[in-house]
């Protein structure tokens, strides 16, 4: 096999899916038994990690893809890797109020590989690069890459230098330097995984396995395996491919064996196999039970090439009249909107930041998660899939016209220069890479776009193919689009609307709901949505609603209203994974555990003025009331305060200072419980009762002087992996542990033993102080580390203090990282 061939890979690896079509000649028949134990499975892929001891530079330097090239200077690091999150925050930096007014411009990276076996395929995959990035190895041009949110692979065969005593040299280079480049903090660098993939010459396309599960019953699933197998090889061969299903316990429970298909060299077959599953333990949000089919590419005896695909038996539907179903229940998508970034982490973002917050949002009753306004990274979705977390993928801020950032004429430099160029590319990528999930339920092909008004011709020409894109890679889940303003652009009467398999509209839910009412045959959804009450009884009391997503579930970077601001604070959760009040609200509406909340509600906080709107365009977000879980109030003697209690509970009862301020029933329109409370030092408490005995309460009590610092660890063990962090909180409290909201200490972590500072933060919007780091201010009393441990095993101590303040530590144990299965 010639380099001819690594063509044949590239065009497959973009076209395996769309042949659904024609797959008539496909191998269909399969030889099947059901086996109880594991077999000993080898493997003749290698997937190795390729993320350590990469060297890297900001700026151009000129010629740095060659292999001659002196990068003696260069910073070693390893990746994942966003450059643009070290800083420094500053006014004048081109990303501006979009990104965080944190810094851009042109990175490079290097990477040194030893000798490689010249009998074997190379291959690098990168799950994201932001931006821009070109690809070198050795010198030799790999490709190109505009967006930054897909992943993506290049061959390294032919060009590399093989045998003893040589090298090579990948070298990437990134830019995001035309600014700004999206209206959210998007990162600057390999934000995301690598890794090097060795293959035989006859292998298993990149994301060319597909499992569905077409037919389900209690007694048995019918569960169907694609698989595209390419050859590579100088000559040609009869191949079968063998699949064995794992259970969730790891238990084998069926295989199958396609009979023998004779493919020439340069050429690739799809392969179709329909394999019983006996007494399938279904994929749904209390037991997400994932299944495992490994994939043998097999020459008679020989293995030539292997891979394992994790899915998920399960059956979703939505109704028009009904909403959603999953596996025979019809219940709401109860959703949050998240961006990518992980706060104090930027773009590259360790797992356990993801586990950590997803695991508060589902406490809150979050059952769906949309990742606004790109596709996430792999190990997110597999996270979502281990946790029963429903998701809508999206694809796209923009097609073909530009976005302006909130109430700015200044069009940005953002994915509409590239979308009639790599559209088809970037979709295919990621519906091959994505549709094995069953987390996943719904594409998004857009949010917000401006294509659609008022040019609906423009839109259809546009629209259909993509639709129809996502329909030929996956035909099992519908597409939709974030529609904003529907009635301006007429989407309801002039027939783009019913384009969409299911019509997915962001705010005026009334608009949506008259929609469906005109035209009943209409699945709907809320695909971004405020968090008041009457947004709420939308969802709530509309059958055919099938869900909504708050925008947002967390708080994230960029997107602000404009300097001294470099955050969005829309979230359910501060940068930092804290709960807001409005977190308890939505926990009041989302959740049947009893639960009750007191929050206090403040004056709006001091925000800059918003600049006028554009014609045709709304007013920008006025400043709202705060809502705040404390009950210091300096000078507040005698002081009126509004009191707002969250429950789930039918009646409420008040107490200030253990008085008694009497007694409400939860309201049928689920709108907050009010109390008008002349401001006493003390403690307010909220006891929510069944109507018979009390079974939730809540507190908020006065605080004195701040004394101590009291610190806590998510974690007591840390395996020694970049995706593993602990999340460590400085809380400043008074004498008796009650925390001082108004707390601004300046805190310092020191860290012993086997682990580092990765990142420290505290939530507030306004501050610059720098992400990487060992110290910051507390903000309304808090501050928090995250911790990460290098690779000798023992205690790590984390000890936190301030001036005038009695510091602490805390314990936690380095552990080695548990082996993947």
């Amino acid at each position: 096999m010639r380099l001819e061939h690594s063509a044949v890979r590239a065009a497959v690896g973009l076209l395996c899916g769309l042949c659904l079509l024609a797959l008539s000649s496909c191998a269909t028949d399969t030889d099947s038994t059901a086996v109880t134990v594991v077999p000993a499975l080898p493997h003749a892929r290698v997937i190795e990690p390729f993320d350590a001891n990469w060297l890297f530079t900001t700026g151009d330097p000129a010629h740095a893809q060659d292999t001659t090239f002196d990068d003696g200077s260069w910073r070693q690091l390893d990746v994942p890797h966003d450059w643009s999150i070290e800083g420094p925050v500053d006014e004048k930096n081109p990303t501006g109020k979009s990104g965080a007014f944190l810094p851009e411009g042109v990175g490079w990276y290097r990477k040194y590989l030893p000798p490689l076996d010249g009998t074997r395929r190379y291959f690098i995959e990168f799950d994201g690069v932001m931006a821009n990035s070109d690809v070198w190895i050795n010198g030799f041009h790999l490709g190109h890459r505009p967006y930054g949110y897909v992943s993506f692979y290049y061959e390294l065969t032919g060009h590399l230098n093989l045998g003893q005593g040589t090298e090579n040299v990948i070298a990437v280079r990134c830019d995001n330097s035309q600014q700004p480049a999206a209206r959210w903090y998007t990162g600057a660098g390999i934000y995301r995984h690598v890794r090097l993939v060795t293959e035989s010459p006859v292998h298993l396309a990149t994301w060319g396995t597909y499992v569905t599960t077409p037919t389900i019953t209690a007694d048995s699933a019918t569960v169907h395996v694609q698989n595209t197998v390419i050859n590579e090889s100088d000559g040609a061969g009869d191949l079968s491919v063998h699949t064995i299903i794992l259970d969730p316990d790891g238990l084998s429970v069926a295989d199958a064996t396609t009979k023998p298909r004779h493919i020439h060299a340069g050429n690739s077959f799809t392969y179709q196999q329909d394999i019983d599953v006996p007494n399938p333990r279904l994929w749904n949000l209390d037991q997400p039970n994932l299944y495992r089919a490994v994939t043998q590419v097999m020459q008679g005896d020989q293995l030539l090439d292997d891979s394992t695909t994790t899915f998920g038996i399960r059956e979703f539907h939505f109704d028009a009249s009904t909403g959603f179903w999953l596996n025979g229940k019809n219940f709401k998508l109860l959703g949050c909107a998240v961006h990518c970034d992980g706060g104090a982490m930027g773009s590259a973002v360790p797992l356990g930041v993801w586990e950590r917050r997803l695991t508060l949002l589902k406490a809150l009753g979050c059952n769906a998660i949309r990742t606004a306004h790109n596709p996430p990274s792999p190990e997110f979705l597999d996270l979502c899939d281990r946790m029963g977390l429903l998701v809508m993928d999206e694809m796209f801020d923009c097609w073909t016209v530009g976005k302006t950032p909130l109430l700015s004429r200044t069009v940005l430099a953002d994915y509409h220069l590239y979308y009639k160029d790599w559209w088809q590319a970037d979709v295919t990528n990621t519906v091959l890479r994505d549709r094995n999930h069953p987390s996943i339920i719904l594409w998004s092909a857009g949010n917000e776009i401006h294509d659609i008004n008022p040019n609906i011709d423009l839109a259809t020409r546009l629209f259909v193919p993509l639709r129809d894109l996502y329909h030929q890679l996956d035909p099992t889940r519908p597409v939709t689009l974030a529609v904003v303003r529907p009635n301006a652009s007429n989407v309801y009467t002039n027939g783009f609307a019913d384009l969409m398999d299911v019509v997915g509209q962001n705010y005026r839910e009334n608009e949506l709901l008259a929609a469906h009412n005109a035209k009943p045959t209409r699945k709907i959804m809320g695909t971004e949505n405020h968090q008041d009450v009457q947004t709420w009884d939308y969802l709530r009391d509309n059958p055919a609603m099938s869900g909504q997503f708050l925008w947002t579930g967390v708080d994230y970077m960029g997107e602000s209203r404009g300097w001294p601001i470099i955050s969005s604070g829309a979230g359910l959760l501060d940068r930092t994974g804290f709960p807001k009040p409005t977190a308890y609200q939505r926990a009041s509406w989302w959740t049947t555990a009893p639960m009750v909340h007191i929050a206090r509600v403040g004056p709006p906080p001091a925000l800059p003025p918003m600049p006028a709107p554009e014609p045709g365009m709304d007013a920008g977000p006025r400043p709202m009331p705060q809502r705040l879980s404390d009950w210091t109030i300096p000078n507040g003697d005698g002081k009126v305060q509004n009191i707002e209690v969250y429950t789930n509970c039918p009646r409420v009862e008040l107490f200030l200072n253990n008085k008694s301020l009497g007694t409400q029933k939860r309201h049928a329109d689920d709108s907050p419980i009010l109390w008008k409370v002349p401001y006493e030092p003390g403690e307010l408490r909220a006891e929510a009762s069944d109507n018979a005995h009390v079974v939730a309460t809540s507190s908020l009590r006065t605080a004195g002087p701040p004394a101590k610092i009291l610190l806590s660890a998510d974690l007591d063990k840390l395996p020694a992996a970049y995706d593993e962090v602990s999340f460590v909180r400085a809380t400043v409290t008074d004498a008796d542990g009650n925390v001082v909201p108004d707390a601004t200490d300046l805190v310092t972590f020191t860290v012993s033993g086997p682990g580092v500072i990765a990142a420290v933060d505290n939530g507030d919007s306004s501050s610059h102080e720098p992400f990487i780091a060992s110290q910051r201010h507390a903000f309304r009393g808090r501050c928090l580390a995250i911790i990460k441990a290098t690779n000798a095993p023992g205690p790590i101590t984390i000890t936190a203090s301030a001036a005038n303040l009695a510091g602490t530590s805390v314990q936690i144990d380095a552990i080695a990282p548990q082996p993947a299965q």
